[in-house]
Order: structure tokens, then C-alpha cells, then sequence
């Protein structure tokens, strides 16, 4: 009975086992056949994913190989365009040498009793400024006079209406430098200092021998006592005007007939900084205009703009000084005229030269009703432009070239 038992329970046993390994198996064919079919499914979805992948690389492909074909396209119309404003520039200037600018002419009666009866302000600036005589050694080279008629004589009253004309001389020395001749007396001697920091003059007889010209062998040299820095100098009276290279900003006044120091100083200007924004190497700007010397700088103090003062010619003092609306952020250099300043603005990367802030001493014009005057586009940046008050013209130093323009005048007062 205990055999029988044992038997039907084995039986048993064996059965349950069978089954369970049965579903088991089930389980697992069904668990397997699911698992092969997601990755059926995977293989599927890859296969479309890189389908499309493959024709979204070709599509982006085709819309680079357009956009290069439009690139290329922009360019030559830009290159174009280029050639045509330049061509178009040229004819303008050509023109405008056609029709040259009016020569200044002498104030009338009208204008006088009108400048007589001006505010305080004005008359101030008309006993400060009124038409100075240039002091000149007595041992001056024979063909410098004292001051001429066009200078003295002539109330200035005008303002700059647009760049007339530019005339490209050659291309001497290194990138800065300044170029210029002395606006008083009857000389005809250009003046060069080449670079941000020499102490050698190189002085040309005439314009002709400077432009001919391919070296400085026609070209007498005069040694300085002490090296200049920056390029903000100016030749004025026979003397020459320039700033010493040193711990303190020194302005020499040095006498081009007998090679002499006639005076030296330095300015009441503290905390100096670089006056032009795109020239570093400017602490002190001289420049001349009608009505005499004066200076251009800038200070910690009033980092952000620039400053202008009055300079005596005689003995070096600073006869009065001013603060000006003018940032020093993208300015490039500055020049006066009439006794306003006109500070030139540009970009990083050299593009067309603009006056876009003036700041007339006498208070008759502002920014508000001066228009902005364009320079015709040349080859880099400014590093001087000095502007000749008999002439009425800028000599300018871009980068390496000497460039003359030619200024347009009109009365301030038809700016009203």
C-alpha cells in the first residue's frame, strides 16, 4: 500500500513538474518573441531615422552650397559697389576742384555792430582772441614776417561746410607722423617729423622737391635738443611748437632759423590722459588757426571728454581753458578753425573719417546746427591732421600717405 503511494504521488509530482516546466517554457518563447519583436521595431525605426537623417545632411548641404553661391554673389555686388562709390567719390572731387571755395572775405559793417553787441560771454572772447600779432626772434629766417595781412586783418568768422577736395602728395616715412608748413610769413619749406617719437625735423625747400622726392636727400635736417612724442606739433612763426618725451608733458618752443630753445614749459594740466581714443600716443595736440595757438587734451578728471585751452604763442602760458561736449571714445584727431574745435571720429577698424562734435568757444555754433562733415575715404587712420589757417587747408598724415584737403568755408551765421 505504501509502494502504491509513493508511485501516485511520484506520478503526480512528475505531472505538476512537466507542466510548470511547460508554462515556464510558454513564458519564456512568449517574453522572447516580444523582446524580438521590439527590436524589430528598433531596427525599423534606425532604419527610417537615417533615412531621413540622410536626406535632412543632403537638404542642409544644398541650402550651403545656395547660401555660399549668394555669398560670392554679395560680394562681387559689394566689390562693385565699392568700385562705383569710389569711382563716383573721385568725380565729386573732380567736380568740386571745378568750383573751388570763395576766398574768406573781410567782415562788413553790418556784422561788426552785430559781433559788437554781443553778450559778455563774446566780448570776452574777442579781447582774448582778437587777431594776435605773432612774436617772431629777432635773428628769424628773412622770409618770415611778423604776421600777414590775411591773418591779421580778417575777423574770422566762419565755420567748415564740407571737405572740398583731397589731394594725396605720396607716401613717406612710417604710420605717424605729421606734415606742415608755417602759416605765418611768406615761406614756402614743409616741415616733416616723422613718427610718434624722433628728434629729427627733416624741412623740404618747396612742395615740389617734397612730392618728387623718393628720399631725404634734398631735405635739411635739424636736430632737436630733446626727442618729441606723439605727433602733436606744429610749426608756427619760425618756431616750432612740440611736446617733450619725458615723465612730464613739456611744450618747447624752438626756434627753426638759429636752432635755439626760445622758451619751455610746462602746462597746468594734471593727470593727463591720451587725448584721441584711436591715437594712444597723443597726450597734447598744438594746433593753429586763425586767431593763434592753442591746445587739445584731456584729463583724468574728465576722462570722457575732451578739453581745449588757449595757448600764448609769447611766452607758453594758457590763457584760458574749456571744457568740451566732445567724447575722446573713437576720436581720431582734432584740429581749429575760427576758434572752434572740430574733433574727427572714425572706428577700430579704419573706415570714412567724420567732424561729428564741434565746440565753438564764442558759443555761436553747436552740434545742433552744424552738419556732419565726411572725409573722402583713404587708407587707414588719421595720426595728425594740422590745418592751415592762410592756406584753409588740412595737411594730414594717413597712415604713411600725406594728404592735403580742401576746405569749404561759410559764415556762422547762415547756420541759422
Amino acid at each position: 500500500m505504501a509502494g502504491i503511494v509513493a508511485c501516485v504521488l511520484l506520478s503526480l509530482v512528475t505531472v505538476v513538474h512537466s507542466q510548470v516546466q511547460t508554462a515556464f517554457m510558454e513564458y519564456m518563447q512568449t517574453r522572447i518573441g516580444g523582446l524580438e519583436e521590439r527590436i524589430a521595431q528598433w531596427h525599423d525605426h534606425s532604419n527610417r531615422y537615417s533615412s531621413e537623417l540622410r536626406d535632412f545632411k543632403n537638404q542642409v548641404l544644398k541650402m550651403l552650397e545656395n547660401i555660399e553661391k549668394e555669398r560670392d554673389s554679395v560680394r562681387n555686388e559689394v566689390e562693385n559697389t565699392n568700385v562705383r562709390v569710389d569711382r563716383l567719390e573721385r568725380e565729386v572731387d573732380y567736380l568740386e576742384t571745378q568750383n573751388p571755395a570763395p576766398p574768406c572775405v573781410e567782415i562788413d559793417e553790418k556784422l561788426t555792430e552785430l559781433h559788437m553787441n554781443k553778450k559778455k560771454k563774446n566780448e570776452k572772447y574777442e579781447k582774448l582772441t582778437g587777431c594776435p600779432k605773432a612774436e617772431i626772434a629777432d635773428n628769424a629766417e628773412p622770409d618770415v614776417v611778423q604776421s600777414p595781412p590775411a591773418i591779421r586783418k580778417s575777423y574770422c568768422s566762419d565755420t567748415i561746410s564740407q571737405v572740398n577736395a583731397m589731394k594725396i602728395l605720396k607716401r613717406y616715412g612710417s604710420s605717424a607722423g605729421l606734415w606742415t608748413k608755417d602759416p605765418i610769413g611768406n615761406s614756402e619749406r614743409v616741415y616733416v617729423l616723422d613718427g610718434a617719437g624722433n628728434d629729427t625735423v627733416f624741412v623740404f625747400p618747396r612742395m615740389k622737391e617734397f612730392t618728387l622726392s623718393t628720399s631725404t636727400r634734398k631735405a635739411a635736417r635739424i636736430k632737436l635738443p630733446f626727442p618729441w612724442v606723439g605727433t602733436g606739433h606744429i610749426v608756427y612763426g619760425g618756431n616750432l611748437f612740440y611736446v617733450r618725451q619725458g615723465e612730464e608733458f613739456q611744450v618747447i618752443k624752438f626756434n627753426l632759423a638759429n636752432k635755439t630753445v626760445v622758451d619751455s614749459a610746462v602746462l597746468p594740466i594734471e593727470d593727463q590722459v591720451p587725448v584721441y581714443g584711436l591715437s594712444k600716443h597723443n597726450f597734447i595736440d598744438i594746433v593753429a588757426d586763425e586767431e593763434g595757438l592753442w591746445v587739445i587734451y584731456a584729463t583724468k578728471e574728465n576722462e570722457k571728454n575732451i578739453c581745449l585751452a588757449k595757448l600764448d604763442s609769447n611766452n607758453l602760458g594758457i590763457e584760458q581753458m574749456w571744457d568740451t561736449p566732445c567724447p575722446i571714445e573713437n576720436a581720431e584727431s582734432a584740429f581749429v578753425v575760427c576758434g572752434t574745435l572740430y574733433v574727427v571720429y572714425n572706428t577700430k577698424l579704419p573706415s570714412r573719417s567724420r567732424i561729428q562734435c564741434v565746440f565753438d568757444v564764442s558759443g555761436t555754433i553747436s552740434n545742433e546746427n552744424v552738419p556732419v562733415v565726411y572725409f573722402p575715404k583713404r587708407y587707414g587712420s588719421h595720426s595728425s591732421m594740422k590745418y592751415n589757417p592762410k592756406e584753409r587747408q588740412i595737411y594730414a598724415w594717413d597712415d604713411g600717405y600725406q594728404i592735403i584737403y580742401k576746405l569749404s568755408m561759410k559764415p556762422k551765421d547762415e547756420l541759422y
